[in-house]
């Protein structure tokens, strides 16, 4: 029976062969475009929930209120992983993970590397597999080094890593200890090495102040430990650890690790969002696709049922159950399905690498995983049943006698359906065009912000190794060879904050000023002249002029409305137990997201901490000229490290690489949207050509023109792509002004963009369904009307 169902089947696809194609074609455009779309939904859904203890796994964060705000953010202090294990007997284990960039020396091999430090005990909490060494005790000793094998390929070659020696920062001598599985692509983690913690104390950084939230403290409670009852016990641990000297006002909750990739944007204190919003968004596209491709075939199927109605009753009248005629029906959509999903992996593959590159990760179809298999075969039979459900039930439900009898009419039981399910496409893909361009007007808007300072001709490069002590050095030979004409040293990249702080005071200050948030920057000398910021009173630091300068102080805009000074030149800020004077006021600039406000910023002198060198390259010379005479002179005073830069105009491009990335997709789904639903047009218009052959041929015999006739064909099509229209407008409109209310710095949506969608829609969807009715319309009638 089975065998008979498909071999009726594969003789309907070849009898319709047009008709296959278009099916099986939008079929597999839609459910490879939900293959995509759903391996990325995987890998999103799939961070850090591969660890074994998962569930018993934490990352602890702080909260506090800031400007009348509730903040959450997750670097905490590095005593609060010793004092949880030390006073929670909740507590199984709590370790401390740091970022930190060393220089790594291998005989004649210079390589800056990205790792981090952390606590002996990591390899307890994560499940990150050694190929070589032992967890327990890899990270056991002051100089114990752990390092992946990419990493240990590029330093060792082909030789064996462990017990190897490499030096770091051309100061420390470490020993391989363990070599790392390459940390796989669903992991916040980003280290190609870990150090020991011990390594910390040993050059003075791991300090006991709670004050200083600088690290990431990660939590292992024992078994049957609630989230909630441990969070009470810990929230006050450090107001309480604070009492005697900060009285710090800042509590301490936790968040389940796995849960911590998605849902990272904070919002009155807790988080309850971050790209869990565009998996859901993504996953509404991917369903509607495959939808649209399946509202495809249900529309083609039933419009040529006219031609099967007489298979149908035929069957019914020989004593065909209506059951066995559902599953032929079915088991033909399912055998299209199957022939879509071998073309759909075809697409996959031939278009993973693109898709890789724009959405930044490694994605892949894991053939050798028979979960793989299963899941693509489910895909398939779903895909099969959701498409061809409808058609089956419609067309076996026919009247034998009528059928045969010629007083059975198909389109008049099944028009409305058809019509529902081809506004249903074209509602979601215009409303799709008009999400799209309204995102990336929003990207434009920001794009074109004043940032408040230049950053043509503007790079910055760490400073590292030597730089710091020969840094004046530098500076003048970087101005005497014309490769630059203004340097200053920062605490953080223009396009940065590295560190922020409150319990400022100020003349007029009150107790509630303390718990003002301030961002921090600092400079010795030319920040105003090097990054071309508007200096609106007062001057520039300036160290080599003014040796007082070591505290001096610069406040944007922004700060100074917060401290109400009417004459700030002069005062004296007070924090971190140092006595700053303010020396000018600089507009605001864009330092953080150009889609949010700019908050309260102070730039402080030497007296502060120095990370980065910025540059202005002289515009008289080439930048590849410039940047050579770069590199000699870091190589000259800092040889052992590689000359690395960035171009700050390239990271502040970057800020809109998320806004962009998600543009581009949507682009790209509403075109493929766009496409399937006029593939199936395609196929509505060319049977609809076919039925009506001999009313067209009367008409053109009692004289209608090819226009006339082209526009009988066509309304009907236009006036369901208009109803679409008319229904997606309102739709885009609301959900794109709850996304725009998320950022500060927005659009107002215009008229224009739906006009504009709506426009386009109905010529596309006219030039789809034209060809065919002008194709019907320029036929000879004698050829149509010969056999009456």
């Amino acid at each position: 029976m089975i065998k008979n169902y498909f071999k009726i089947a594969f003789r309907n696809l070849l009898r319709n062969k047009g008709f296959s194609f278009i099916n099986i074609i939008g079929l597999a455009i839609g459910m490879a475009s939900a293959i995509l779309i759903f391996l990325w939904i995987v890998n999103e859904m799939s961070h850090d929930k591969f660890h074994v203890k998962k569930d018993r796994l934490y990352i602890a964060s702080n909260r506090d209120k800031f400007n009348g705000e509730s903040w959450a953010w997750q670097q905490t202090s590095k005593p609060l992983a010793l004092a949880l294990k030390a006073d929670y007997p909740d507590v199984e284990d709590a370790v401390r993970y740091l970022d930190q960039d060393f220089l790594f020396t291998v005989g004649e091999k210079h390589l800056s590397v990205r790792g981090g430090v952390a606590d002996p005990g990591f390899f307890g909490l994560f499940s990150f597999p050694l190929v070589e060494g032992n967890a327990s005790n890899a990270l056991g000793n002051n100089n114990d080094i752990v390092v992946t094998e990419k990493l240990a390929k590029k330093l060792f070659g082909n030789q064996e890593a462990m017990g190897k020696t490499i030096r770091i920062d051309s100061v420390d001598y470490f020993t391989v200890t363990g070599v790392l599985k390459d940390l796989p692509n669903n992991t916040k983690f980003t280290f190609d090495y870990l150090l020991p913690w011990a390594y910390l104390k040993k050059i003075g950084q791991d300090d006991k102040y709670w004050g200083n939230n600088s690290v990431k403290t990660y939590i292992l409670l024992k078994p049957n430990v609630t989230q909630a009852s441990f969070d009470a016990k810990i929230k006050n641990i450090t107001i309480d650890h604070t009492k005697e000297s900060d009285k710090s006002t800042t509590e301490v909750f936790t968040q389940l690790m796995s849960d911590s990739w998605l849902y990272s944007k904070p919002e009155n204190g807790k988080y309850v969002g971050g790209r869990i919003e565009r998996v859901k968004l993504f996953s509404i596209i991917a369903a509607f696709i495959l939808l649209i491709a399946c509202i495809n075939f249900m529309n083609l199927s039933t419009a040529r049922s006219e031609k099967r109605a007489k298979e149908v009753g035929i069957r019914k009248a020989v004593g065909a159950q209506k059951k066995s005629l559902i599953f032929q029906f079915i088991g033909e959509s399912v055998l299209i399905a199957f022939l879509a999903g071998i073309v759909a992996i075809v697409l996959v593959e031939l278009s993973l690498y693109g898709f890789n590159q724009l959405v930044g990760k490694h994605l892949f179809l894991d053939f050798s995983n028979p979960y793989y298999w299963l899941a693509a075969i489910g895909f398939i039979l779903f895909t099969g049943f959701l498409a061809g459900s409808y058609p089956a039930f419609s067309l076996s439900s026919y009247q034998p006698v009528k059928v045969l009898k010629g007083t059975f009419k198909v389109e008049n039981a099944l028009v409305t359906p058809r019509k529902i399910l081809v506004v249903l496409q074209f509602t979601f893909a215009i409303a799709l065009i008009i999400c799209t361009v309204i995102v990336r007007h929003q990207i434009k808007y920001a794009e074109a912000r004043d940032t408040g300072y230049s950053r043509n001709n503007l790079v910055y490069t760490a400073l590292q190794g030597e730089t710091e002590k020969h840094y004046a050095l530098i500076k003048s030979e970087l101005l005497g060879q014309g490769a630059a004409i203004a340097v200053t040293k920062s605490m953080s990249p223009i396009t940065q904050s590295y560190g922020d702080s409150w319990g400022f005071k100020w003349p007029g200050s009150l107790a509630a000023d303390e718990k003002v948030d301030f961002v921090r920057m600092s400079s010795d000398a030319d920040f105003v002249k090097t990054l071309d910021v508007k200096l609106v009173q007062g001057r520039d630091i300036d160290i080599t002029q003014y040796p007082a300068d070591s505290t001096a102080m610069l406040l944007n805009e922004t700060a100074l409305k917060i401290m109400r000074l009417k004459a700030p030149l002069g005062q004296i800020v007070k924090n971190d137990g140092k006595d700053w004077h303010i020396v000018g006021i600089i507009k605001d600039f864009i330092y953080q997201s150009p889609y949010e406000k700019i908050y309260q910023l102070v730039v402080q002198g030497p007296a502060a901490s120095f990370n980065i060198i910025h540059v202005k390259l002289n515009p008289a010379k080439t930048v590849t000229a410039s940047l050579a005479i770069m590199e000699q002179v870091f190589k000259k005073y800092n040889p052992q490290y590689p000359f690395d830069y960035k171009f700050v105009d390239e990271e502040y491009a970057a800020k809109f690489d998320d806004e962009r990335r998600v543009g581009i997709l949507a682009a790209l789904f509403a075109g493929l949207t766009i496409f399937i639903s006029c593939l199936g047009l395609f196929g509505l218009a060319t049977y609809m050509a076919e039925n009506r052959i001999k009313e067209i041929g009367v008409r053109k015999v009692l004289g209608a023109s090819v226009g006339s006739i082209t526009t009988l064909l066509s309304k009907d099509f236009l006036k369901l792509v208009i109803l679409s229209f008319l229904i997606a407008s309102p739709v885009a409109w609301w959900s794109m002004s709850k996304w725009l209310q998320s950022y500060t710095y927005r659009i107002n949506i215009q008229w224009w963009v739906f006009a504009g969608a709506g426009l386009l829609s109905v010529l596309i969807a006219l030039s789809t369904v034209s060809y065919q009715a002008v194709k019907a319309a320029i036929a000879n009638p004698v050829t149509s009307l010969k056999g009456e």
